[in-house]
């Protein structure tokens, strides 16, 4: 896409002209929540937030992979790490996301462990060859956006002969999460904007059980302004119409079928599974796990790793902050004990986390 074109999106008269359409359209309030972190990020920097009249309440979902990932995971990666001939891979946001009691991998990593920062996961096929002796051990997380890569990464390893790889994984599909969330009274979620990165793998199809199981609208949608705004607006002429509708804006990257050849390599390596969700608990069928038929890779079989409940972090939000129940600011560690520079949970870590936004925006 052209900057042009692109620059379309961001033209500050358009935008104006549909946020006058929002407005006077408004009839009542809107609950809609953002499920991307790119989308948290993207509201909160254009400045969108401030612009959306007070009736429409913006709720941040559980789209940042960082802040979803449940606690158990997190300790099982922290035990993990540091044992003899391990080296564990990750993506970088993953260094400062909190354990029990205060551990998280940059502080193993000072501490001896072999922690090192990839920025994909074909980085760990050059690792592993340049560690022949060790295990290399991939920190598996994220959606239906990331699997694919780390699935067509194990199979690059077994192609290459590479068997001193593995991966923890950790991996959540978004629709099931969406269901859960639907389903909670409290929230009150009234619409969604859909993740525009997942939607490119999955489509459209994975997302109607919204507006035929709950009567609620929801919108693949870009991350310009124009992009979410003419999608709000849509939300609120199909509500004063009383009718649902579950679309998808985004044409220009997202196709209606999604990308049927990264789902066949994303389900070729792995398998449905139940998961644990941050705040949410376990939800069935909303997690991938690795088949048996790939199981060289599999970390959890390597290592005999079980999942073990631990204690939620103590006075940490998160949970109903990616539930969409509370707002950052209404955690009582926010700005206090829970800065960008020392984070007691996760979405104070990320940057597409919503405490992290919060704060950086100066919103509380």
């Amino acid at each position: 896409m052209s900057f042009e074109l692109l620059n379309k999106f961001r033209d500050p008269e358009l935008c104006g002209k549909v946020l006058e359409r929002l407005r006077a359209e408004l009839s009542g309030g809107l609950r809609f929540m953002e499920v991307c972190g790119t989308h948290t990020v993207a509201i909160f920097q254009s400045g969108l937030r401030s612009l959306l009249p007070d009736e429409i309440v913006h709720l941040s979902g559980p789209g940042c992979p960082v802040c979803v990932t449940h606690e158990s995971e997190v300790n099982a990666f922290l035990d993990l790490a540091g044992r003899d001939k391990v080296i564990m891979a990750t993506f970088g946001d993953l260094m400062r996301v909190p354990g029990h009691q205060g551990r998280n991998l940059k502080k193993a990593q000072a501490d001896g462990a072999r922690v090192k920062v990839v920025y994909s996961p074909f980085d760990t096929i050059k690792l592993a060859r340049e560690n022949p002796g060790d295990l290399v051990v991939f920190i598996g997380v994220g959606f239906e956006t990331t699997a694919p890569t780390i699935a067509a990464t194990m199979m690059m390893a077994r192609e290459q002969g590479v068997e001193n790889l593995r991966v923890l994984c950790f991996h959540k599909t978004v629709p099931a999460a969406l269901d859960v969330l639907l389903a909670d009274e409290k929230a009150g979620i009234e619409a969604f904007i859909l993740p525009g990165h997942v939607s490119a793998i999955i489509g459209l199809e994975p997302y109607k059980f919204i507006a035929e199981k709950y009567g609620r609208s929801a919108v693949i949608t870009g991350f310009e302004p124009l992009d979410i705004l003419q999608s709000l607006l849509q939300m609120v002429e199909w509500r004063n119409a009383g009718e649902a509708h579950v679309v998808n804006n985004y044409t220009r990257i997202v196709s209606d079928g999604g990308n049927a050849k990264a789902r066949e390599i994303m389900y070729t390596v792995f398998a449905p599974s139940d998961a644990l969700w941050r705040g949410i608990g376990l939800i069935p069928g909303s997690g991938l796990e690795i088949r048996p038929e790939w199981e060289q890779f599999d970390a959890m079989k390597e290592f005999g790793i079980v999942i073990k409940e631990v204690p939620p972090l103590p006075g940490c939000k998160c949970g109903d902050i990616l539930k969409g129940i509370k707002r950052p600011d209404e955690c009582p560690l926010f700005k206090k004990a829970c800065t960008p520079a020392n984070p007691v949970g996760p979405c104070m870590v990320s940057t597409e986390g919503s405490c992290a936004a919060y704060y950086k925006y100066k919103l509380d």
